[in-house]
């Protein structure tokens, strides 16, 4: 003979209702912990290898220039730069190219990255520098380097643009290599070519320190210079 059902009185109703409802809950937290964590993964993963060459230019407040040759338009201007590639995939450099301005003149010159190290006569003389080549940075990866810009060709004027004490405008610009590993989505995505402006002072003036080496010009803010700065006097 089948046993009657018991029926359930109210506080078990409602202890089987708070039961089903915590269980809910858990599993909708655990829903939402797992979108979650998929997000990230996802975000990660774009970030650190899928997301584009996206490149930095930061230069310190103390740069070099030396105009060494008389009678010629040759003029070297020597700026340490780190370069900050914060993509995820490689980003080349090809090529670096200086437009150094007087305001007092509202004269420009166009300057090429050509050798890498420290200006010095001895050095010139003997052909010692290591020549720039393009430089290809890793995802998130960053490498400083000291760049030599010269004179870019004999029709350049002035002969010298940086000639006396004042404050000189300079404007670095990178030639990066463009990627298309994702066709239209790289072209929607593409930055500009990364580049930083910046003012420098030269204080003092002595054509005898180009026998040797160089004289210095020194940021007018007294701090580095980065990226999507604009600092002039």
């Amino acid at each position: 003979m089948a046993k009657p059902r018991q029926e359930l009185g109210a506080e078990g109703v409602e202890g089987a209702s708070a039961e089903h409802g915590v269980g809910h809950g858990r599993g909708s937290l655990s829903a939402i912990i797992s979108v979650l964590a998929l997000i990230f993964s996802g975000y990660s993963l774009w970030d650190s290898s899928l997301k584009a060459p996206d490149l930095k230019v930061f230069v310190p407040p103390v740069i070099q220039f030396s105009a060494p040759y008389n009678n010629t338009n040759f003029e070297v201007v020597e700026v340490p730069v780190t370069l900050l590639n914060e993509g995820g995939r490689t980003g080349t450099v090809l090529s670096m190219d200086l437009e150094v301005s007087n305001p007092k003149t509202g004269d420009t010159k166009r300057f090429y990255a050509a050798d890498l190290g420290r200006w010095t006569m001895e050095k010139a003389r003997s052909n010692g520098f290591e020549p720039f080549a393009p430089m290809p940075l890793a995802g998130k990866a960053s490498k400083t380097a000291t760049v030599l810009f010269y004179t870019n060709g004999p029709k350049q004027k002035p002969d010298q643009i940086i000639r006396e004490p004042g404050v000189y405008n300079f404007r670095l610009v990178l030639d990066q290599a463009e990627v298309d590993d994702f066709g239209p989505l790289d072209k929607f995505f593409r930055h500009g070519p990364a580049q930083v402006s910046f003012a420098m002072e030269l204080r003092d003036y002595d054509a005898r320190a180009f026998q040797t080496g160089t004289l210095p010009l020194y940021s007018t803010t007294g701090r580095s210079a980065k990226t999507g700065d604009e600092q002039h006097p």
